[in-house]
């Protein structure tokens, strides 16, 4: 199983939405598209909140 960064996640999103802004994409492409650049911003915005935990957690060691 592939496990992108956060960076690759943010990346791979905006050239989702690049190829989104394309007048001549089909209905059916850009409907894929849409759910595949939504999932990894879910996924992207998983790990902030896992590494607000994270961080949260090493705060109170201190």
């Amino acid at each position: 199983m592939r496990t992108d960064t956060f960076e690759q996640k943010l990346e791979e999103s905006k050239e989702i939405l690049n190829r989104l802004m394309n007048p001549s994409i089909t209905l059916e492409e850009s409907l894929k598209l849409y759910e595949d650049g939504l999932n990894r911003i879910k996924s992207a915005q998983k790990m902030i909140e896992e590494a607000k935990v994270k961080i949260k957690t090493i705060e109170r060691r201190r």
